[in-house]
């Protein structure tokens, strides 16, 4: 099922301030509270969905990665969905106002300790158009978290066991009493997880992770466009112990041309040809993407009149289809005439009964037409 715009879950503008998207969510959490709505499923929808919104645009390192590439970009970043910890910030409110324990309610209790998959990758790769329509093979640099060379992203000294966190008693959770009712929190100290590392990796610091130099060789498809975004499975950063790593997106930046213009898999550019070679008809040598072509422009071509030739365009990236380049004639007219080149011109004129002396009227003539 297609996930709706955050934005409009909570009901506030993209550029809405944190304060704004944190007073949005805590109304939504009121109005659609599982107490306050009884057996109804649709409002525990809601509940869920506002929070999940909530837990996105009120972090600001996921919020910049929804802005810029939706939910697919908050892929790999410890995101999966509806979180119970969101509720964490209004705690006091809600619990206090419904008198029940959010973590219980929803199913608390351990959470994996923080342990998350491996966050996903994004980066540029600028291409001309030549080589974005045939494809091309590019080496990129990166720099990525990777699992401990020591510890194998255990965080602990090999050949050490975690211990049970002294906070929760390995619980995961920490429960006080507030008023008549008992309220309960992921622990701060294991983070839900029920332990703690007693002896943490010297050389990753207890993170699991090292940062490391990479040069990956990236294959771009032929057909990709500005704009494109190609996924690497597996090559963004590592994830924690038994966790998958996160991917790589390869975003496609295509230069502009100095003669095509492209629109989709089609290809635009624009010829000038001289008046003679456009009353004629003329062959005429043009640049295409796979090298040079003959254009056949037909006797009494007109300015601005666009010829097409199939085919000429560019390979859709699934290599179905090609598009077509579509050519806009110009007409030059000569300047610097000589002598014999104005009669000549005179005496074509005269042979087409054209009156060159007479004020032409033709264009007032076409006005009234159209308004009559």
């Amino acid at each position: 099922m297609t996930k709706k715009d955050y934005y409009q879950v909570l009901g506030v503008d993209r550029d809405a301030p944190a304060e704004d998207i944190k007073k949005a969510y805590r109304q939504l959490a009121l109005k659609y509270h599982p107490d306050r709505n009884s057996g109804s499923k649709e409002a525990e929808d809601k509940f869920k969905e506002a929070a999940e919104a909530y837990s996105v645009l009120a972090d600001p390192e996921k919020r910049s990665a929804y802005d810029r590439f939706g939910h697919e970009g908050l892929r790999g970043q410890g995101f999966s969905g509806f979180d119970p910890s969101v509720f964490e910030d209004f705690e006091d409110i809600l619990g206090n106002f419904f008198g029940f324990s959010f973590g219980d309610f929803f199913g608390g209790g351990r959470r994996g300790g923080g342990r998350r998959p491996g966050r996903d990758l994004a980066l540029e790769i600028e291409l001309g158009l030549e080589e974005a329509a045939a494809g091309a093979e590019r080496e990129i640099k990166l720099t990525r978290a990777e699992a401990c060379p020591t510890c194998r992203g255990s965080k602990r000294k090999p050949g050490t066991e975690p211990a049970s966190c002294p906070q929760c008693g390995g619980r995961g959770q920490v429960r006080f009493q507030q008023g008549f009712f008992t309220l309960a929190r992921t622990c701060p100290r294991c983070q839900g997880s029920g332990e703690v590392n007693a002896s943490p990796c010297e050389t990753c610091q207890g993170k699991g992770h090292t940062r490391e130099k990479r040069a990956l060789k990236v294959r771009i498809p032929a057909g990709v466009a500005d704009g494109s975004r190609l996924r690497l499975v597996g090559e963004g950063e590592a994830g924690d112990e038994g966790l998958p790593a996160g991917d790589l997106y390869v975003v496609t930046r295509v230069r502009k041309h100095p003669f095509f213009e492209r629109e989709g898999n089609d290809l635009a550019c624009e010829i000038t040809i001289s008046f003679t070679q456009a009353a004629l008809g003329a062959r005429v040598e043009i640049p295409t993407l796979e090298g040079s072509e003959v254009l056949k422009v037909p006797a009494g071509t007109q300015p601005g009149e666009i010829i097409r030739l199939k085919g000429k365009g560019v390979m859709d990236v699934g290599g179905r289809k090609k598009g077509d380049l579509f050519v806009k004639v110009q007409i030059r007219t000569p300047e610097n005439l000589s002598k014999e080149q104005k009669a000549l011109l005179a005496k074509l004129a005269e042979v087409r009964g054209e009156d060159i002396e007479a004020v032409d009227k033709s264009v007032i003539h076409r006005m009234k037409n159209i308004f009559q």
